[in-house]
Formats: structure tokens, sequence, C-alpha cells
């Protein structure tokens, strides 16, 4: 029973979608954009948890409710959006059911084809980012991400020539430019709780060289992290780059250089021993990686402190 209970449900196309949403069969093969004011999705929405072989971008009116900022809370009343890659995991047992209010655009990879978006799509990291790190728009920010999805809707509603696939390409490159901005916007409004974020990981990084879990953990991922602060891995880097300018993966080899230095130059650890303890499986690898970011090989690091 248990095995069973694991299997997520797969949607390879977008007419089985529609099926379980109940809806008429897609107007288009390879994307489709449901209006949920016009269609209804029912009360369980799609399986949970289930698999997409599409991009999805959803649009709800309601997302969480209050975000706390700081010491304040505000309320983002006009929804936000959501966004899935193909093939994710989306929800889990025991989730409350998706909201049944707003849009849902669901684009297949080979509708994208030859167009430069095809690449593209794949650096927007919030394709990676859980529920709970959606976008809240403001007031101005949904008129403007809802005007996009009338000109999809309306382009798929009308018939369809051969400039339809150019006008909605350029409409969903836009919507993903937008989402860009805000999303960078909601970094900076939420500077406060990014920066307790900044806080909590520094002091993870600091525990994890204090104790032993660097000699039988390796060197921290980036994946350990973002557990460690109940965050994805995109949001992770995309949070500190809005911050400090640098990702994740930087940022913990910042680390690794800070505490290289800390031990080189007040310790008497060899080289090899320092290499252990950073979680390093080879001295060589260390005092490559030390070279790199500093120009400088270990030993003649600690030379110039003596």
């Amino acid at each position: 029973m248990k095995e069973k209970e694991n299997i997520h449900r797969k949607f390879i196309s977008l007419s089985d979608a529609h099926q379980a949403f109940g809806l008429p069969k897609p107007l288009h093969p390879l994307i489709t954009l449901i209006d949920n004011t016009i269609h209804p999705l029912p009360a369980t929405g799609l399986p949970n948890p289930h698999v997409l072989h599409f991009y999805k971008i959803s649009y709800r009116t309601k997302i969480g409710g209050k975000f706390k900022y700081g010491q304040d809370y505000y309320d983002f009343n006009e929804g936000g959006l959501l966004f899935a890659s193909p093939n994710q995991i989306i929800g889990s047992h025991g989730d409350t059911a998706e909201c049944s209010s707003g849009y849902t655009l669901l684009i297949h990879p080979d509708f994208l084809g030859n167009y430069p978006l095809a690449k593209k799509i794949r650096q927007y990291g919030f394709f990676s980012y859980s529920t709970n790190e959606a976008l809240h728009l403001s007031d101005k920010e949904k008129a403007t991400i809802l005007s996009i999805f009338k000109i999809i809707e309306e382009e798929l509603n009308s018939r369809i020539d051969d400039f339809s696939q150019d006008v909605i390409i350029s409409q969903i490159e836009l919507l993903l430019n937008y989402a860009n901005r805000f999303y960078k916007r909601q970094f900076i409004t939420r500077k406060a709780v990014s920066t307790d974020l900044l806080q909590k990981l520094e002091e993870i990084l600091d525990d994890y060289f204090a104790g032993e879990k660097s000699l039988s953990g390796g060197i921290p991922t980036v994946q350990y992290l973002a557990e460690k602060l109940n965050i994805t891995p995109s949001y992770l880097s995309d949070m500190l780059r809005s911050l400090t300018g640098q990702n994740a993966q930087q940022h913990i080899h910042n680390k690794l250089i800070e505490k290289a230095k800390e031990k080189l130059s007040v310790t008497s650890l060899s080289v090899s021993e320092i290499a252990y303890e950073l979680g390093f499986e080879h001295p060589q690898s260390f005092s490559k990686f030390f070279k790199t970011k500093t120009t400088l090989s270990p030993l003649a690091f600690r030379r110039s402190f003596n």
C-alpha cells in the first residue's frame, strides 16, 4: 500500500490536465490558459502530489494572506504568482487543495521550439521556488500581470495564424521579465527578513566548521544550507545575490577561505590537517582551491604572517 501511495500521477499532455480538471479540450495542444473565473477548478484541484511535463505559471487571487517584513505585517490581497518547471513534483501528501481562483498557464516545452526563450527560460530561478516563496503582487503589479494574461488569452481564443506563436512567446517572455523584476522588489521589501536569513546562514556555517560536521560531511552544499533554512536552493542563491551580489555557492567558498585564513594564521595545524577540518578529501584540492581564490598557496599565506 505504501508504495502505491508514493506514486505521483504524471500529466504528459495538456489534454490530460484538462481532463483531470473536468475542462473542455485545450484550444492548442502545446499551450493553454485556464481562466478560473470562467472555468472554476474542482475544490480538490489536481492530484496531490503530481508531476507535470510542462511549465506552469499560476496566478492565485490569495497567497498566504499576510507577509511579515521586519516587525510589520503587510497584506498582499491582490494575490501572487507561482512557477513550476517540467518534471517537478508539485505538492505533497496532506497539503491543502490549490486555490481555484485566478489563472493557470501551462506551456509544453515543445511550444518554445527553436525560440531563444527555450534556453533562456531555464535561467529564471523562480521556477524552482516552492509555494511559500511565491511572488506576492501589489495592485500595480497585479494589473501588469493580468494584462499579459489577457493578451495571451485573446491570442489563443482568436484565429491561429503564422504570427500567433511569435506573439504568445513574446508575451510569455515579458511576463517572466516582469516576474524577475517583481521578485527583486520582493527581496528588497523583505530586506529585514532576508537579513535574518543571512544571519542564520552565517550561524549554520560557523557551527558547521566549529564542530566535526565538516570532517564527516565534507564541504557544506547549497542543498544542505537551504534545507536548514527551510527554503529552496534557488531562492537561497537569488536572495543572497540580491543582498551580497554573490550566490550561495560563492558564499560557501568565501566562508571556506575565511576559515582557512583563520586556521593558517592563528594555529599550528599543517595544511593537510586544515584541509581535512574544512571538509576537503585531499590536501591538494584544498591548496588548489586556496590559491585560485587568493593567488597565494596556503604555505605562502602562512609565511606572510610570520
